[in-house]
């Protein structure tokens, strides 16, 4: 009979070894201090433009609204506009490290379902060979006031980077830093006509784990476009205040995502009059409506079911009398599969993890492909 190879003794010890292994891994992650202040190169971000940035006129410089929009949207949702959901800095270094250091404008820097590097950290992306942007890093925020690296030992070579602002936190200040007399050039914000996308926390970026993870953030990437990101957790509402704003803007493309934060009837009231409102100011934009994601445990809670049953009925109707009335380049996107079909799409049943926000950004883009005609 063949006896175990391991002791007793030597199972013990490797368990004990891994347990200490366990303990100590964090160490590893530690943020280690900077080098010297006459060592590192700081350029501060509020001097290089922020690209996703739709009003110049702003209270803060990383606001998403213009400072009239305080006392003409509901206080919510200007609390929200505070946040810098979409907002990115694209620029060229070769420096070995990369640093950053950032006051953040709200004390709280995580949520209960989701993690402080998706509220209130900054998101680092480096184009490869081939100019395809691919993540690089993170910063875990652990305090409002942030001096970090947030990438060490790069490989050699100057490429462009594209850092992502916090999604459910404001930014006060930024700096990013090279490694003294290594080249920083910050990349003027892209003259191409923005994606404008107006809804909800799921468009806000909510559960992403980091901010380049927001589907917006996806979509950007993929069809190479600058986007701007004007969801607001929670008020989303196709609002005539906010739809007033958005008609300010000329963009490539509006996207209108509002469902997860109405019913049948204020979709009924409010869905023709923000159209209508936008084919006032830009005549042939292309928009884009979209019904409500199902919950992932819809089968399970019929109230739900009916729900979207319901608001998804009051939209297409919507959408009907505006082809009546002869609204062209207009455009539909169903909700049912949004997050998938095997349940797994979200962290709560309602706001995507990164697996739903690919699915959300799977599920958009042959559709924005064909708005903007690119295939």
């Amino acid at each position: 009979m063949k006896t175990n190879r391991y002791s007793r003794r030597q199972f013990t010890s490797q368990l004990v070894g891994g347990l200490v292994s366990l303990v100590l891994s964090p160490a590893l992650f530690a943020q280690k201090p900077l080098m010297s202040e006459n060592e590192i190169d700081w350029y501060d971000v509020k001097g290089t433009g922020v690209e996703g940035k739709g009003w110049k006129d702003t209270k803060r410089c990383f606001d998403r609204f213009p400072s009239k929009a305080q006392g003409m949207v509901r206080e919510a949702v200007w609390n929200l506009s505070r946040h810098s959901a979409g907002m990115c800095l694209r620029f060229v270094s070769d420096s070995p490290n990369i640093y950053v250091r950032y006051s953040l404008y709200e004390d709280k820097l995580a949520m209960s379902h989701m993690p402080a590097t998706g509220v209130s950290g900054l998101d680092l992306y480096g184009s490869d060979d081939n100019g395809i942007d691919r993540w690089v890093a993170v910063v875990r925020p652990e305090k409002k006031e942030i001096e970090t690296t947030i990438a060490k030992d790069l490989a050699p070579g100057s490429r462009r980077y594209t850092l992502y602002l916090p999604l459910y936190n404001g930014v006060d200040s930024l700096e990013v830093g090279v490694f003294k007399g290594q080249s920083f050039k910050a990349l003027a914000p892209r003259k191409e006509k923005p994606l404008l996308f107006y809804g909800t926390s799921i468009m806000h970026g909510a559960c992403a784990s980091r901010p380049g993870m927001a589907f917006p953030a996806i979509l950007g990437r993929r069809l190479r476009r600058p986007t701007i990101n004007l969801g607001f957790s929670g008020n989303g509402r196709m609002e005539a205040e906010v739809a007033a704003l958005l008609a300010e803007q000329d963009p490539c493309a509006y996207v209108i995502d509002c469902l997860p934060n109405m019913n049948e009837i204020s979709i009924s009231e409010r869905t023709v009059p923000l159209v209508k409102k936008l084919r006032e100011a830009h005549d042939k934009t292309p928009i884009l409506l979209v019904e409500d994601r199902s919950f992932t445990n819809t089968r399970f809670f019929p109230f739900r079911k009916s729900h979207h049953q319901k608001s998804r009925a009051a939209l297409k109707k919507a959408y009907s009398k505006l082809i009546d009335a002869g609204i062209g380049n207009l455009y539909y996107l169903d909700g049912d599969y949004l997050l998938g079909e095997d349940g797994e799409g979200a962290t709560d049943g309602s706001h995507p993890s990164d697996l739903g926000m690919v699915r959300y950004a799977d599920a958009y883009e042959p559709v924005l492909r064909s708005m903007l005609k690119q295939f």
